[in-house]
């Protein structure tokens, strides 16, 4: 990425507040000229600014960032309209317990409450969507309130925090000390383990369950348990399972992985014939999830007969919608607590299982594949789920795939394959706002500069967001974009067909060519409107170390295999 720094500043406090950052592990910031004073002197501390194009999109990368990095993304804005166009990214990071950091410009000290130039209540506008939000009113207190926030968003379930600094502050010429050494940038910054004793009954339920199921959450990323999950699945011969977030919390080319199981399971889903495992469940061991509504199905998904068992950091998720036994602490921690304990009550019953369950797994997949029809389609305009196999037999294990809200999100999560445990699909799932795709993969990015992105959106959501290519190019975040042009905003057509037999007249667009989009921002674009084109196309923009993006003219007809949809459409 191309260092943008300009000169560099001398305020002592803009000096405190970079060094502050730089300890806490920040390498990157995410924003515009403001504050400026930070952004003068933070290149002497190695951090480098990406200067984005809106303050939305600039809160996604922070959040892409922070997903991939396992480090606190940092966004930085003006006081007033700019401040208000990070509310949209603190709330998916809010939703999704991704850790973020605002840095905004406050009006001088002395202009408070006077009408000032954009001066706005900015702690009443971020209060709903942060875990915490304070100004910093004295130059002597830098250090203090960078720890707070810093702790705030990274202990306990992760989320966003806002810290609000006026200007005249940041230009102090006060010298300030800097006496503070912690490192608190990452996350979990505290693992806290379940009860043992909890642990133990889980462990008891399970080894005496006669289908067991797993299902993994987002939070088994944040929690980084992948391979604590990973060695659970195999020393105790468990089905594992998937929630949209948790996407990659194991390989599912595992023999006892079931692939996405939300609510995406309608015909034509591959993953479609796990659900009858899932059906006959008779003890549910969840993973580091919300029980949201898409997650679940509406509620549906489990069987009301079930046992629960819940691990989650967040004490007030277990058992917010299903009644659970509780094991509230750190995912990994867990995880493997409940392995060694799995251990000492013997497992010899799974493992005798454990053949006959791997050869209803395969033959789910083999069925699943088979009834997936699209995937094999040669029609023009394109099927999504021809694209996304086109697309997935060109990607490994350590390509990162980001989407946007939608159907962008379920035609990655329920028709690419999670190689390995730990791979990341990057998806807006925790407030599923139209426009992120795009930037977070650019996070992501900025993140693993040496690992390929590519980014997967509707014309819908690319819209919102296609300004950032100029960004992507100027800061050398090289990534393949894949837009699927359908020429209207699907899933609200096919929405208010299903629920009332009619459409509104806000669902079509006029043609726009997205490749002449890309190359008008100095990037790679390419046309695509055939099968033959698609493969050639992905290719090039695999080789390439730049931003390509791939205009794919798509079938307005097709969705996803969303089961509210199911003979409806």
């Amino acid at each position: 990425m191309a260092d943008q720094s300009g000169h560099t500043g001398q305020s002592p406090v803009a000096v405190t507040l970079a060094a502050s950052l730089k300890r806490h592990g920040v390498e990157v910031l995410f924003g515009q000229s403001l504050p400026s004073a930070l952004h003068l002197v933070a290149p002497e501390f190695g951090m480098l600014q990406v200067n984005y194009r809106t303050e939305n999109a600039g809160g996604t990368m922070a959040d892409g960032y922070a997903r991939i990095a396992n480090r606190i993304g940092v966004v930085t804005a003006q006081n007033g309209p700019a401040a208000t166009l990070l509310v949209p990214p603190l709330a998916e990071a809010f939703k999704a317990s991704v850790p973020l950091l605002a840095i905004v410009q406050e009006v001088d000290r002395d202009a408070t409450d006077r009408n000032a130039f954009q001066e706005f209540d900015h702690m009443g506008l971020f209060a709903p969507c942060t875990k915490w939000v304070r100004r910093i009113d004295t130059a002597a207190r830098v250090e203090d309130y960078v720890d707070m926030a810093v702790t705030a968003a990274t202990t306990g379930r992760p989320g966003p925090v806002a810290l609000l600094c006026p200007a005249d502050l940041l230009r102090d010429a006060h010298s300030v000390a800097q006496a503070r050494v912690a490192a608190m940038g990452y996350f979990p910054l505290d693992r806290v383990a379940p009860d043992p004793d909890r642990i133990r009954a889980a462990a008891s339920l399970i080894a005496g369950a006669k289908n067991p199921v797993v299902i993994a959450g987002g939070g088994v990323h944040l929690s980084q348990a992948t391979d604590a999950l990973t060695d659970l699945q195999e020393v105790a011969h468990l089905p594992v399972g998937t929630t949209n977030m948790g996407k990659g919390a194991v390989s599912e080319e595992h023999p006892l992985s079931l692939g996405v199981l939300t609510n995406a399971l309608a015909e034509g889903s591959p993953a479609r014939p796990m659900r009858a495992i899932l059906d006959e469940a008779d003890v549910i061991l969840l993973v580091g999830t919300r029980t949201n509504q898409n997650g679940t199905d509406s509620w549906k998904l489990y069987p009301r007969e079930a046992r629960i068992i819940h691990i989650d950091i967040d004490g007030c998720e277990v058992g917010r919608n299903y009644e659970a036994d509780r094991l509230v602490g750190d995912a990994r921690l867990a995880l493997t607590s409940l392995k060694q304990a799995l251990e000492a009550e013997g497992l010899a019953a799974r493992k005798d299982a454990r053949a006959a369950l791997e050869e209803r797994i395969a033959n789910g997949r083999t069925e699943g594949r088979e009834g997936a029809v699209a995937m094999y389609s040669d029609a023009a305009p394109l099927r999504p789920e021809r694209i996304m196999a086109e697309l997935d037999s060109r990607i490994d294990g350590d390509t990162i795939v980001s989407a946007d809200a939608s159907y962008s999100s379920l035609w990655v999560l329920g028709f690419l394959t999670a190689r390995r445990a730990g791979q990341r699909f990057v998806t807006p799932r925790g407030l599923a706002g139209l426009g992120w795709g795009l930037p977070l993969g650019l996070g992501a990015k900025a993140g693993a500069p040496d690992r390929k992105v590519v980014t997967v959106v509707g014309d819908g959501g690319f819209a919102h967001s296609w300004q950032e290519l100029e960004t992507a190019r100027r800061m050398g975040l090289g990534l393949v974009v894949i837009v699927l042009n359908n020429g209207i905003l699907g899933f609200q057509k096919h929405a208010e067909l299903v629920k009332f037999g009619a459409h509104t007249g806000a669902i079509d667009f006029t043609p726009v060519d997205h490749a002449a989009v890309a190359k008008a921002a100095g990037c790679d674009g390419i046309r695509v409107e055939t099968v033959a084109e698609l493969g050639a196309a992905l290719d090039t923009g695999l080789a390439s170390d730049g931003v390509t993006v791939l205009d794919v003219v798509t079938d307005p007809d097709a969705y996803p295999p969303i089961t509210v949809f199911e003979g409806h459409l």
